[in-house]
């Protein structure tokens, strides 16, 4: 298994489905060997400077994916953080080669075989709430990307105001190749990417490096990985949360950076003409015309990794992030979290199961997909995604009332 700490190389042609298995995989299968391991009791560690918090994600053998102690540890601090006068500047980032892989997926799934889909349901609520009050938060939020985000950490970091990839950041949003779809608000912020390089990153799953990253607005800036201590030591010293103050120092050790020759920020005019297309079968039918006009093997690999992703996810995933372009963050959560209960329901697909199966458990790497084809599909089944649960138990999702509403949210991004 090859580490992702030097991402995108120009002759990297790996597959959707295997950066998912280097990655979720790694960190799924290792919390089956206890998902409350004795060996990382504290799973958030917080350091104290003066006016600055720094909080770290503490599981480095499961590449630090998001267990639910996790989030509500979050959330809990976030919410005191933001009351408290004497913190200017929250600092979150991951121990070892991650900052977040991604939601803790088997708590979920287990949760899913055991018949309690109400258990995965709180997961999700949980994480869309501390998604929530990341994005209206009123103080700074420095997130220090070096390493795989992925999913869950990208909700936890791109909401937030400052973004710094380095060159060992590996971002992408691989759920389609799951049996998922895009959530923790991305169709807020993916749909707010140039052009339609959302569309394309949310159903591709294609992974960005450090300067895509920025080129395209997921960071914010780029430092190189042996500036991050200078850097963090800077920060500390800091006694305000203006944010223009802390741009200021986080320039000071921001280099420029440049795509590489093969990014497909470079084929942005071909992304903007194909993802742009209504439905998804006019997605692919635009990338083969491109396909017989030209040699490059990105268009043929854009086409497997979706041939390859589960059409439910595919089709809920586009409409999701079309329906994101007019929509506030807040409302952008509280449909993800109806279509999430409606996924781990199975309501219209067991997609989401087999997904996990096949790429997270079983590692055939073939999941049988039911519908398996995009015309087996129709506009009351994906409707039906994105409507309230039939459950009388069920309630959608309740955000938090906050002092700084969508407004903030537009200003971080």
């Amino acid at each position: 298994m090859a580490p992702l700490s030097s991402a995108h190389d120009d002759g990297d042609q790996r597959s959707q489905d295997e950066f998912v298995e280097c990655t979720q995989l790694e960190a799924i299968l290792i919390c089956n060997e206890g998902i409350h391991s004795r060996l990382e009791t504290v799973m958030v560690l917080i350091d104290k400077n003066l006016f600055v918090r720094t909080l770290v994600l503490n599981r480095p053998r499961q590449l630090n994916a998001l267990s639910y102690q996790m989030i509500s540890k979050l959330l809990k601090l976030f919410l005191a953080y933001e009351k408290d006068d004497n913190v200017k500047l929250v600092i979150m980032k991951g121990n070892g080669r991650a900052f977040c892989s991604g939601g803790d997926v088997a708590a979920v799934v287990h949760d899913i075989f055991r018949g309690n889909w109400r258990l995965g349901a709180k997961f999700f609520h949980e994480e869309y709430v501390l998604n929530y009050v990341i994005a209206t938060y009123s103080k700074p939020q420095v997130s220090i990307l070096n390493g795989i985000v992925m999913g869950g950490g990208a909700g936890a970091s791109v909401h937030g105001r400052f973004r710094i990839a380095t060159e060992n950041s590996v971002f992408a949003m691989p759920e389609t190749a799951l049996g998922l779809f895009p959530d923790v608000g991305a169709s807020y912020f993916l749909s707010r990417l140039p052009g339609f390089f959302g569309e394309y990153v949310g159903l591709t799953g294609a992974r960005l490096d450090g300067a895509e990253m920025l080129a395209c607005g997921i960071a914010t800036h780029f430092v190189p990985s042996e500036r991050l201590s200078s850097l963090e030591a800077a920060l500390h010293k800091l006694d305000s949360g203006d944010p223009g103050i802390i741009s200021a120092v986080v320039d000071e050790y921001s280099v420029q950076t440049y795509l590489k020759g093969k990014s497909m920020l470079h084929m942005l005019d071909i992304i903007n003409r194909c993802f742009s297309r209504r439905t998804i079968e006019e997605i692919l039918s635009a990338l083969e015309r491109e396909a017989v006009k030209s040699s490059d093997d990105w268009i043929s690999s854009t086409i497997q990794s979706l041939q390859k992703a589960s059409p439910t996810s595919l089709k809920i995933s586009l409409r999701s992030i079309r329906e994101g372009r007019v929509q506030g963050v807040g409302q952008c959560l509280i449909r993800e979290y109806r279509m999430v209960c409606h996924v781990i329901r199975g309501d219209i697909s067991r997609d989401f199961v087999e997904g996990c199966r096949a790429i997270l458990l079983d590692k055939d790497k073939n999941p049988k997909w039911e519908p398996s084809r995009l015309d087996q599909l129709n506009e009351s089944m994906i409707e039906r995604c994105f409507s309230k649960v039939d459950d009388k138990e069920w309630e959608d999702l309740k955000l938090p009332a906050r002092p700084f509403n969508t407004a903030c949210a537009l200003a971080k991004l």
